[in-house]
């Protein structure tokens, strides 16, 4: 009854799962330090997130001002609602393939609607309680699209960094290297002089002075060099009109079956990166903290945020990292801090918009490349290379799916190989041995469990008894399969140890089931043996009771059972 007890307790409620953790902060006592820290952390962010949101919604091909939206409504419920408490949300650079590409098939209204979807879709995955599923996306599939999507964003941002005139700029990166080839007489020196100069300020600055503001910093004397210089580039201003001093009114999408079933696929694909994303980074906030977030408490935050940037023209949100890294390393002390780092950069939308218009495309296409640059992990890429040939072949096949094909084919082309990469090396930790009682193997007294030595037992031609070590599941009944099946109707017993297996699914039972119908019909008795009752449980759901099979707690039992029941019939004759 103790024990029911503490299980019970164990196991928290439906509050408990997704409370947000804004909620927790306030509950241990939130006074005007905790304020303070928070609201020099939030700046902080703020400082890093409005040239990077702004770069972000460029390069995905719409306004920067949708960026700003992303970043202020996304980010202020991620952490107004989340279970992180060090989540920053807003655009992420992980998504400007997936969005360019939205953008460029169903247009504006089409990518607002993908997002509202996938809000949705988020909310309802975190309810279920799925998110914890979604950490067992292998690592090197992680690093591989990851390396990919930087390898992407770097080359859509050529055309800014050397200033090329094109018409067109095909999205596929095959047709995009000759078509920027193509168009290389129209590079503009002052372009590459303000990129090449923001990368070079960012990287000094990070190297001699890594508590400035870098990104902002460069953004701010390019804008500056633009102007007084008069330069020949574009700008926010020549290409997009500046941005609005204001949110705009929330709308609902239209919502219509003609109209969601062709963004369908790009709001799954929102869905499954998002939640990756997001889930990824709050584990790094808790690697930097030692905290603990709530992952499906933390999906319905995510969810909800991304319904409401949908409503106010923003597009996809998720946790990211180098923003949440920030964060924590500015001091932060809960969610507070990110919804300051929100209601920062509104202020910034209300009284400094104007000035949004002087900033140098190139400029932010400095600030893309360098983040394009931070997000391939370099060091992880070394180890998993020289981890062997499987971690390296899914890396691979992850990275170059991401660049030559679709990041959602990627994800699911690289989690399977990692999956059958497992199940391969699961199926080889796992093997059959026969255990004859005539001569053993060198080992302790100690080593089983062991009853009363019985001569008649020692050599028994009759009975054959295999032991099976580790998980008895779909990758392994082939092999282990092919060694029971071996079994002849010379023998009146099998008996098969399953006190070394800790797992059986229905693959391996009905391998059992079969191998038991064949005993059955060759008149060898089975004798199932050390299973626990969960295993057992699974034999019975297969129909793997008696009379077609027997069970017993451990082999002794089994054999002495068996001796029994043979002198009995030969006192019956």
């Amino acid at each position: 009854m103790k024990d029911q007890i503490t299980r019970q307790s164990d196991d928290p409620s439906f509050a408990e799962l997704f409370t947000p953790k804004l909620i927790t902060v306030l509950r241990e006592g939130y006074g005007l330090p905790q304020l303070r820290a928070d609201a020099v952390a939030g700046l902080t962010v703020a400082i890093v997130a409005l040239p990077l949101s702004m770069a972000i919604a460029i390069a995905s091909g719409v306004a920067p001002a949708r960026g700003l939206y992303t970043a202020i409504v996304g980010g202020f419920l991620v952490s107004l609602l989340g279970g992180s408490r060090f989540q920053i949300g807003g655009p992420a650079g992980a998504f400007i393939v997936l969005v360019a590409s939205t953008v460029a098939l169903h247009g504006m209204e089409g990518l607002i609607l993908a997002t509202f979807l996938s809000g949705l879709m988020l909310t309802v995955i975190g309810f279920l309680r799925l998110g914890t599923f979604i950490k067992f996306i292998p690592f090197p599939v992680t690093v591989g699209f990851t390396a990919g999507i930087a390898v992407i964003i770097f080359a859509s941002q050529l055309k800014e960094l050397f200033g090329l005139t094109l018409e067109h700029e095909p999205g596929d990166l095959l047709e995009k290297i000759p078509a920027l080839w193509d168009a290389r007489t129209s590079l503009t020196p002052a372009a590459i002089a303000v990129s090449a100069a923001t990368v070079a300020m960012i990287l000094g600055l990070r190297r001699w002075r890594p508590h400035w503001p870098g990104m902002l910093i460069a953004v701010v004397v390019a804008a500056a060099a633009a102007v007084t210089l008069t330069l020949p580039i574009q700008t926010i201003g020549t290409k997009f009109g500046g941005i609005p001093s204001s949110l705009p009114v929330p709308r609902l999408p239209a919502l219509s079956m003609d109209s969601i079933l062709p963004v369908l696929p790009a709001a799954i694909s929102f869905t499954l990166l998002g939640a990756i994303e997001s889930l990824l980074s709050a584990v790094v906030a808790d690697g930097m903290t030692g905290r603990r977030h709530r992952s499906n408490c933390e999906l319905v935050a995510q969810g909800a945020a991304n319904v409401g940037s949908s409503l106010f023209g923003g597009f996809c949100v998720t946790g990211t990292i180098a923003r949440t890294a920030t964060n924590v390393r500015a001091g932060a002390h809960g969610p507070v801090a990110g919804m300051l780092h929100a209601t920062f950069l509104l202020l910034f939308m209300l009284l400094a918009a104007p000035l949004a218009a002087y900033i140098p495309l190139a400029a932010l296409a400095g600030v893309l490349a360098v983040v394009a640059w931070n997000m391939i992990e370099k060091p992880a890429i070394a180890i998993l290379v020289r981890s062997g040939w499987g971690e390296a072949t899914v890396l691979g096949v992850t990275f170059f799916l991401t660049i030559f094909r679709d990041l959602t084919e990627a994800i699911v082309v690289g989690f399977a190989l990692g999956s059958v990469l497992f199940i391969h090396r699961m199926s080889r930790t796992t093997n059959v041995a026969t255990h004859s009682t005539f001569v053993g193997h060198d080992e302790a007294d100690t080593a089983h469990p062991r009853g009363e030595y019985r001569e008649d037992q020692a050599a028994n031609p009759d009975v054959v008894i295999y032991r099976i070590t580790g998980a008895l599941f779909f990758g392994a009944t082939v092999s282990i399969g092919s060694v029971l099946d071996s079994i002849q109707d010379t023998h009146k017993a099998l008996i098969v140890d399953f006190s070394s297996v800790p797992f059986l699914d229905s693959t391996g039972a009905n391998m059992i089931d079969g191998l038991a119908h064949k005993a059955q019909k060759q008149g060898v008795a089975v004798w199932l043996t050390g299973a626990t009752r969960d295993i057992q449980r699974v034999f019975v759901s297969h129909g793997l009771k008696r009379p077609l099979v027997h069970f017993a707690t451990t082999v002794d039992e089994a054999l002495e059972l068996l001796r029994e029941h043979a002198a009995t019939e030969q006192e019956a004759a």
